[in-house]
């Protein structure tokens, strides 16, 4: 099987989103290590086909740094009930500190990196940022 999945392309390479089955969605994303993001779609969708390309050329970059899932949002209904998503593509993004962002609709790569980068650990403005000035017991 694993043979014909990558001879048809249909494997994940490392840095890609991985397929987040709707019954783990919640232990995947609460208190995460790292940032978790999740791309939601509907392979109806020409402007989830271009984001997904997206990701999974920016994916690789962030190998370490970040993970990357993607959810169906037709076979996704509590995922997409608990977020209330009214359309796609949806990026969500959780992370440990628990703060939680999205961006809905299709953007090019240098805005997707840009919105990427700024919810990693680090980043100005990011929710690890605010807490660590904020918080005087934080390192």
């Amino acid at each position: 099987m694993g043979f014909l999945k990558k001879l048809l392309g249909l494997e994940t390479q490392p840095g890609e989103p991985e397929n987040l089955p709707d019954e783990f969605f919640e232990e995947t994303v609460t208190r995460p290590d790292m940032p978790v993001f999740v791309f939601f779609f509907n392979n109806w969708c020409s402007g989830c086909q271009v984001m997904h390309g997206l990701i999974n050329e920016v994916g690789p970059e962030y190998i370490g740094r970040a993970r990357f899932y993607k959810m169906d949002a037709t076979r996704s209904p509590r995922a997409v009930t608990t977020l209330e998503i009214r359309g796609v593509p949806v990026l969500a993004v959780f992370t440990p500190g628990g703060a939680a962002d999205r961006m809905t609709g299709l953007i090019n790569i240098t805005e997707l990196r840009n919105w990427i980068e700024s919810h990693l650990p680090g980043a100005e403005g990011s929710p690890e940022q605010e807490i660590s000035e904020t918080d005087p017991d934080r390192e």
